[in-house]
């Protein structure tokens, strides 16, 4: 029997507020859109857990975000996992799902340990925001550090933002009575309001490397306060309470925060889409000249390419690509 509770909650982010500490938040818990975004793959465990923090860090930032388009996030590293990929896309109208898609690029022989973090060698984290045709893209970093993924983000929002940021997060295979096993995830990610934050000044952090940290933000005893009290509440969370299937966000947030005042908003549904087409596979060929779509023809005749997100494969005939295609 399935819970009513996980019916009802799970691929869904929840935006809450706690009124007396003037922090922001959400509450996420991800079941399908993991399904989706893995079952594509025959990640080994480790890249499996990489890939699932960073679509559960994707729901969580990306809601928090008005976007028009998409919001990606992306690491890059020397490690044996390369390269991770997420993108957000917006609700295109009131009511509708937001939708995530991920992957991951390793070199398997390299894989050690069963740390997921320890894949990862030196490189940048990444935030991008496109807001679509004829706005601005925006593009900010920060150095991998820190231990984990949730890490590299909430120095993402110190460095870049100059937000203290905080994410719990709880993810793994479920193993319920009854049901075959598959990926969950469930995170909380607080954030001091914007107009709270105080500006940060000087060259650098007290972080690995010179990185700005939440305590460095933190120059109001008030605001130090609140946010620690609000952090204090967030460790005493169990992470079964992130994504078992009994206990709704709702009361979640009523049991860690409630003498916070917390307040709830409309909950965003997710789930797992690309926007991978035949379309915008000809689109991108469109640049190559007959010459170039030679090259990369196959022995078949035939050219083809394939979605690292959702591994779609297409096949297409080398006179239809390129500007100078026949057009058929």
């Amino acid at each position: 029997m399935i819970s009513v509770n996980a019916i009802a909650w799970d691929d869904t982010v929840l935006p809450f507020q706690l009124d007396r500490s003037d922090i922001r938040g959400r509450v996420a818990r991800l079941d399908g859109v993991l399904e989706g975004i893995l079952k594509q793959h025959d990640y080994p465990p480790v890249v499996e857990a990489l890939v699932a923090e960073m679509a559960l860090l994707t729901a969580l930032i990306g809601q928090t975000i008005k976007l028009r388009w998409k919001l990606s996030l992306q690491v890059q590293s020397n490690g044996p996992v390369r390269m991770i990929a997420t993108d957000y896309y917006g609700p295109t109208e009131e009511g509708e799902p937001a939708r995530i898609r991920a992957y991951a690029s390793y070199d398997a022989e390299r894989l050690v340990g069963h740390n997921p973090f320890d894949q990862v060698g030196t490189g940048y984290f990444a935030i991008m925001i496109d807001q679509g045709q004829g706005m601005q893209p925006y593009k900010g970093i920060t150095p991998l550090a820190g231990g984990s993924l949730r890490a590299c983000a909430e120095s993402y929002f110190a460095q870049s933002e100059q937000l203290p940021t905080r994410f719990n997060l709880s993810f793994g295979r479920s193993t319920e009575p009854g049901q075959p096993e598959r990926w969950r995830a469930g995170g909380i990610m607080l954030q001091h309001m914007p107009k709270a934050s105080p500006f940060a000044s000087g060259e650098g952090g007290s972080g690995e490397g010179g990185l700005l940290t939440v305590d460095d933000l933190l120059d109001d005893e008030e605001t130090a306060e609140n946010w620690n009290r609000a952090n204090i509440l967030l460790d005493s969370v169990e992470l079964m309470e992130l994504i078992g299937p009994q206990l709704p966000p709702t009361d979640l947030l009523v049991r860690l925060f409630h003498e916070e005042q917390p307040r709830v908003f409309p909950t965003q549904p997710v789930k797992f889409g690309c926007t991978c087409s035949e379309d915008r596979v000809r689109q991108s060929l469109s640049i190559y000249s007959a010459k170039d779509i030679e090259k990369m023809t196959t022995e078949d005749g035939r050219v083809t390419a394939d979605c690292q997100f959702c591994g779609a494969h297409y096949d297409l005939d080398p006179a239809t690509v390129g500007f100078e295609a026949n057009g058929d």
